[in-house]
């Protein structure tokens, strides 16, 4: 089935927008742009099974904390791609100055989002 321009929604973010072009009951596929000098929620997903595919930019994935509090940074460049894993630490950021652009493709549980730092207020219940 063909989607057309006006079909696939802008998903506005506080870091940019996300458009969701495919969602099944086994795979979704999303279009990201993330805003230079943002980030998104360090999070981890219970179930959420992802993989990204950076199409423009430089996307910082910071994973981590481990158990002894080491928060490692990648770098996934034009043309590479980065696995996340259900229960992994997380956090995609652009660097100042650069924005990003990336397509992710996951398991369809988009709902499966524990949000542990926020720069955008959305956790629940969190003291600033």
């Amino acid at each position: 089935m063909f989607k057309g321009e006006e079909e696939i929604p802008f998903i506005n973010k506080p870091w940019g927008y996300e458009r969701v072009f495919a969602h099944t009951d086994t795979y979704v596929g999303k279009y990201m742009f993330i805003e230079e000098g943002h980030q998104l929620s360090r999070q981890y997903h219970e179930h959420k099974d992802e993989t990204v595919f950076v199409l423009a930019g430089q996307l910082i994935i910071e994973i981590g904390p481990d158990e002894d509090s080491i928060i490692t940074k990648v770098g996934v460049d034009v043309g590479e791609a980065y696995h996340i894993t259900p229960g992994t630490i997380h956090r995609f950021c652009a660097s100042e100055g650069v924005a990003v652009e990336l397509v992710e493709v996951s398991t369809p549980e988009l709902q499966d989002v524990v949000r542990l730092e926020d720069d955008y207020n959305r956790i629940p219940d969190a003291i600033a």
